[in-house]
């Protein structure tokens, strides 16, 4: 449903009826009350003071003799305007200290959010009444002492949903570029955080409305000859048993007023729920306008130095008692114009291997290696500015969920667009004509439409060209593919898996692609690294990955995979077992458990990664031998753990 019709749809509804009328009777009384009734609110009349209710004073008059009932209709526009003012401080000072911990970075931001823990733990009325004590008695200074004790609310929520958004895909592919925090923050974070604020916003004006109204009460606020509901109330009181509808009508409209905002909070977070901003043929020229900005020529995978270099990576995370190792001492290069498979069952640690090589693992995670390369520059020696226009410009992420890749707030080619602007100062026209450029380059029809569509308007194919078309607006030399079909069907699959291969070919990209369907891997990539456990277990050319494997964790990976000779009168092979979690790994093999051929020496001591003899290498002290024919699909005595049986435990 669209957002107009969504809108017309909740305004219609009984709820949606409701709270319009009650808006608009409160914005017309605020706006027309006074001036019209302003006059007759402030007349006294000396033969009716404190009267009780009649035709002529329907709550009847205060001590003064005024109209009560003119007086609440003309105080809903002080009362009103205070409460809203309280909000809309709160709310600034609550967005500004939410976000200050992601701009300042992790020591600033604990001790910023450790502060911002203690005033929520702090009642916030009993907060207020001591602000007022500083700020003094008055509307100002009641305004200013509730929007304070408001804003540790606002700004708890503000850091609660930026937290989550800042470790979005789309919002690390920013970092790698090299946008500035801030830039990240207005343009990534607070407009993906904003409906929960303006649906929080709304709620909470009418709690503002009530806690204003207790100052006013308790002689904190809005001072005579000034007023408000809550002055009014005060001034009831004192005659609350001879005339309690000197003091009932003040309290109506309290509540009727924050009952009123409530409804309205409600109904934009109705309206506002379901907006979130959510035959290919292989293209023989990557732009089709030559310029500056065009592709540099093909080079071959055997000249050059390696796109990527990764020696002796680790990744350490903390754990419940102590910090452990998913990823252990992973070495791996990628020449120009190479697709190298990373393969491996789910908590292998080969999402944690990409991230790492493209400098993504944040506090607390810590990533190490002896050498980390990207096109012969090592990045732990350089300048935190040039390692970043190093990545941004030479490294490009596509990752598994396209939804989660492109934000969707922005239009898919004003993402694209902000990649050109940032790296190569391009003005916002040149760099919007990139972008139509690069999704034209994928094929995407109609790229000028399309780039001005948000990713919720595109289909899971286009999203995950749209992202393959933002890796090429800075000319990579390594993109790292991180799942890039798992969420699309059969024929999307090959169509971006093509397109893959054939970036690579016209610029010499290298491609590090990531999977755990050895089959993907097995049509595309020219050479494949197999993890376990947090360690590279083996590494193959693709060619002899049914024959020539020679651990049998990856034998067993290929025998799992069924294709149309499988006998389907036998139960579908699988590894039986699950991998071990890497915070309680064996101190032999980790693969030992789980594998048939396993002894007390495997058990004992962990292999280390050495040369197989055939052309890659391989962790296992009891190496298989090569299969005299393919066995994919059936599981023989080589092929998978003599432990193997039907099941869909640890089923890859």
């Amino acid at each position: 449903m669209s957002w107009s019709r969504r809108t017309r749809h909740h305004l219609s509804s009984p709820l949606g009826i409701v709270t319009a009328v009650l808006l608009l009777v409160l914005l017309v009384t605020a706006i027309l009350a006074p001036p019209l009734l302003g006059d007759r609110a402030e007349e006294i009349v000396v033969g009716s003071l404190q009267a009780g209710a009649s035709a002529d004073h329907p709550f009847g008059t205060d001590a003064l003799g005024r109209d009560v009932f003119t007086r609440t209709l003309v105080a809903t526009r002080m009362s009103l305007v205070l409460a809203l003012l309280v909000v809309a401080i709160g709310v600034v000072a609550g967005l500004i200290i939410g976000a200050v911990p992601i701009v300042l970075g992790k020591r600033a931001g604990r001790v910023v959010v450790a502060g911002l823990n203690l005033l929520v733990a702090f009642p916030g009325l009993l907060l207020a009444l001591f602000l007022a004590m500083i700020f003094g008695v008055g509307a100002r200074g009641a305004v200013l002492s509730m929007a304070i004790a408001f804003a540790p609310s606002f700004a708890r929520l503000t850091h609660t949903t930026a937290s989550g958004i800042a470790n979005a895909d789309y919002v690390s592919a920013a970092r790698l570029l090299g946008v500035s925090r801030w830039r990240i923050l207005t343009r990534h974070v607070i407009p993906n955080i904003s409906e929960p604020l303006v649906v929080n916003m709304t709620s909470q004006v009418g709690a503002a409305l009530l806690s204003i109204s207790a100052l006013s009460y308790l002689g904190f606020g809005v001072q005579p000859p000034s007023y408000d509901w809550g002055r009014m109330l005060s001034d009831g009181l004192p005659a609350i048993y001879t005339n309690p509808a000197a003091a009932l009508a003040p309290c109506i409209a309290i509540v009727v007023a924050g009952l009123t905002f409530v409804l309205a909070g409600e109904l934009l977070t109705q309206i506002l729920g379901g907006s979130h901003h959510g035959h290919l043929r292989i293209p023989s020229r990557l732009s089709r306008r030559p310029g500056p900005e065009a592709a540099a020529p093909a080079r071959s995978a055997d000249d050059g130095d390696d796109v990527l270099r990764l020696d002796g990576l680790t990744v350490t995370v903390p754990g419940e008692t102590a910090p452990f190792s998913p990823v252990i001492d992973v070495s791996l290069r990628i020449r120009p114009g190479e697709i190298v498979g990373l393969v491996g069952e789910s908590g292998s640690g080969k999402s944690l291997t990409a991230m790492a090589a493209a400098r993504l693992i944040s506090y607390p995670g810590l990533a190490e290696a002896d050498v980390h390369q990207i096109k012969g520059q090592e990045l732990r020696r350089m300048r935190p500015r040039e390692r970043e226009r190093l990545l941004g410009t030479s490294l490009a992420m596509v990752f598994q969920d396209p939804m989660s890749s492109l934000n969707p707030t922005l239009k898919v080619g004003r993402q694209l667009a902000e990649v050109a602007e940032t790296h190569e100062g391009l003005t916002r026209r040149d760099a919007w004509q990139r972008a139509v450029d690069r999704l034209s380059a994928v094929l995407i029809s109609s790229p000028e439409v399309r780039a001005k569509q948000y990713p919720m308007e595109l289909s899971g194919g286009m999203r995950q060209r749209a992202s393959i078309a933002m890796g090429l607006m800075a000319q990579p030399a390594l993109i790292i593919a991180d799942e890039p079909t798992t969420a699309l069907d059969v024929t999307v699959q090959r169509e971006v898996l093509n397109l893959l291969e054939r970036i690579s070919e016209q610029t010499a990209a290298a491609v590090l692609l990531i999977s755990h369907d050895i089959a993907v891997v097995a049509e595309t990539a020219s050479r494949v690294l197999v993890m376990y456990a947090g360690r590279v277990v083996e590494e193959l050319p693709v060619s002899g990955l049914v024959t020539e494997a020679a651990h049998p964790y990856t034998r067993a990976l290929v025998a799992s995979i069924p294709d149309m000779s499988t006998d389907r009168s036998q139960p579908l092979a699988s590894i039986p077992g699950r991998p071990p979690h890497a915070a309680d790994l064996p101190a032999g093999c980790a693969f030992a458990p789980r594998c048939g051929r396993a002894d007390d020496r495997c058990l004992e001591d962990r292999p280390e990664l050495v040369d197989s003899g055939r052309g890659g290498a391989v962790a296992c002290w009891h190496p298989l031998l090569p299969a005299g024919r393919a066995t994919r699909g059936v599981a023989g005595p080589d092929s998978v753990p003599a432990n193997a049986r039907p099941t869909t435990e640890g089923e890859v």
